[in-house]
């Protein structure tokens, strides 16, 4: 597995689609997803250049932080997964991001487990753009007296919103896709900037180019960097 390459492989795919887009390629950001991966592929992506993995496994990624923490101060943890309020004062103690926050209560767990820590959090409002039951995420429409809320919450710094987008399907192709990441502009541009950020966490391997079209500042990619996942 050669990860420096596929990582080389995957930044040229943004610069690319960067350009398609009339973008510059420094307002996209790649995290590569580690989750389930050994240690000795996520050092092969730190000596490539990378800063910041995305882990959603929370025992996981904080074994994987301790792991690095001596040798490799500067490799830092976004977690992209759902979190269960159980596990906020562990994500607490590591984490600089989070991309997955779509309850106060969790926000409020999070909240007290930082002040203890004496620690920030950035934090990505998670939507469900598509309307599916099965994924996580806010309603759009629930969005904004969430975000009015986070506002309390000091050691929170709500960078902005991700989503999943819905899956493209061969038989609808883009459109569907396209809508998800549509709507999240909007949503973005209808909230007052002192209250969220103008990021967007959206875009992974099979939407990245759609995603930045439409605006992303963070992609999410896993498989293309680092091979399949173990099937643990």
């Amino acid at each position: 597995m050669d990860v420096a390459a596929n990582l080389h492989r995957v930044r040229q795919e943004i610069d690319d689609a960067c350009a398609a887009a009339g973008r510059e390629p420094s307002e996209v950001r790649l995290l590569p997803v580690s989750k389930t991966h050994p240690p000795e592929l996520l050092t092969a992506a730190y000596d490539a250049g990378a800063r910041l993995l995305g882990e959603n496994r929370v025992q996981e990624a904080a074994e994987k932080a301790e792991h690095f923490a001596t040798e490799r101060p500067d490799l830092r943890w976004a977690m992209i997964g759902h979190l269960q309020t159980n596990k906020a004062r562990q994500v607490a103690g590591f984490a600089d991001e989070f991309h997955a926050l779509d309850s106060l209560k969790i926000a409020r767990a999070l909240h007290r487990a930082l002040h203890e820590e004496d620690r920030t959090l950035d934090v990505f409002v998670q939507v469900n753009s598509s309307a599916e039951p099965q994924k996580f995420g806010l309603a759009p429409e629930e969005v904004p007296d969430v975000v009015g809320e986070l506002a309390e919450l000091s050691t929170l710094r709500v960078r902005g919103l991700m989503t999943v987008a819905v899956q493209r399907d061969a038989g609808t192709g883009d459109a569907p896709v396209a809508a998800c990441f549509g709507r999240m502009v909007e949503l973005r541009d209808a909230l007052p900037e002192h209250l969220c950020g103008r990021e967007l966490s959206m875009g992974m391997s099979g939407d990245l180019a759609l995603a930045i079209a439409h605006g992303a500042t963070t992609v999410r990619v896993g498989q293309a960097v680092f091979g399949a996942r173990d099937s643990r």
